[in-house]
């Protein structure tokens, strides 16, 4: 099988490639709207296609629970269950089962647990989590993990990322090979560097088409984070994507591209477009301060956003009138906009000027945004 994913450039750590898929190709860098029960809150399809986003991700623990993977799978499959033609990546379930099911029991078979939708109790395995997965006709598949909470000591992230990594092998066993369907695995280890060298290396012996890296952003703060790619992704496979599970923001994303990360995804840019936050080229804006209420500029003119044909008055009004539009228009922002830093940055790396792109970008952000005088 050839290898699925082509490196075009490099600028530094950062990489410019292609992802290729059967359902499509994904342009690397790249960020993969969340769209955890088979929609993209407060997004049509089409529209989320509109953005520019290349692959979108859907929830394995969310979707086994409702509808189930069996009536998906009947309808089908994913794709055609949400109307998407591009690539779905889905999560192994392991961080849902972790964070939100009630009285969970871990054991070396896999995780039972109540679920949190009826209280009825689910097994999920590595196995297990295959069949959901290949129910749904996922195009990027992910291997299932526990991810370690945090803070760990070293002793229990060591235990946590064993037990995952033994996961990995029977995730690796159950997974259906297909042409163009693809298999991650995700390395684990806390903050703890000879765990993370440990873990990339056991997954890179057992071999998959790409490697994710899992339990950072939750709560270890930017820097370290950063410190911890930085020590992880040199063990990673050249010729292989990188896919950083639940970051970010901004400044986050940019971090870990200049540190040869190739995916993302995370829920902020819906989840505060649901909040009247919106991400900028200024930073970061709440539409509901007062000082909107008399603004006539568009939000962001810099960003080619189908919502700057309204004034940050009329979305302030529509967030203090508690109006649906509102979420619907600032998510439709805040995905654009994600999908505009990626394109700026997939070009700067191409053109082999990302540090002198990465500083106009903080600029920005750090100069925020001063509101317009009467």
């Amino acid at each position: 099988m050839n290898q699925p994913f082509t490196l075009h450039a490099t600028d530094g750590a950062a990489r410019l490639g292609t992802l290729t898929t059967a359902h499509g190709d994904i342009r690397t860098p790249a960020f993969m709207p969340v769209g955890t029960a088979a929609t993209v809150k407060a997004m049509q399809i089409q529209d989320v296609e509109a953005t520019g986003a290349d692959i979108i991700l859907g929830n394995t623990y969310h979707l086994m629970l409702r509808p189930t993977a069996e009536r998906i799978a009947r309808l089908g499959g994913l794709h055609a269950f949400m109307g998407w033609n591009k690539p779905i990546l889905t999560d192994s379930g392991g961080f849902q089962v972790m964070s939100l099911a009630k009285l969970r029991k871990m054991t070396e078979e896999g995780v039972t647990f109540s679920s949190h939708i009826d209280g009825s109790k689910v097994l999920l395995t590595p196995e297990r989590s295959m069949e959901i997965q290949h129910l749904l006709g996922s195009t990027i598949t992910m291997a299932f993990d526990e991810c370690t909470p945090f803070p760990a000591t070293h002793e229990q992230a060591q235990h946590s990322m064993a037990l995952s990594m033994r996961w990995a092998q029977r995730s690796k066993d159950a997974f259906v090979k297909r042409t163009g369907y693809l298999l991650f695995g995700i390395v684990q280890g806390s903050v703890y560097d000879d765990l993370r060298e440990h873990s990339a290396k056991r997954l890179t012996d057992i071999g998959f088409d790409g490697y994710a890296i899992g339990g950072l952003a939750v709560g270890e703060g930017q820097a370290e984070m950063l410190r911890v790619l930085g020590v992880t992704v040199p063990y990673l496979p050249a010729n292989a994507p990188r896919y950083l599970m639940g970051v970010g923001k901004p400044d986050d994303i940019l971090g870990a591209v200049q540190r040869g990360v190739d995916m993302f995804d995370c829920v902020l840019p819906t989840r505060c477009g649901r909040n009247a936050r919106a991400f900028t080229s200024m930073g970061e804006i709440n539409l509901r301060n007062a000082r909107h209420a008399d603004d006539p500029r568009p939000l962001d003119e810099a960003t080619p956003s189908p919502i700057n044909r309204y004034s940050r008055a009329y979305l302030h009004h529509l967030f203090k009138a508690d109006e649906m539009l509102g979420p619907m228009l600032l998510t439709q922002h805040n995905l654009h906009y994600y999908q505009h830093l990626m394109q700026g940055m997939r070009a700067a790396i191409a053109e082999n000027r990302l540090e002198a792109h990465a500083s106009a970008l903080r600029a920005g952000w750090a100069g925020g945004d001063i509101s317009a005088t009467a």
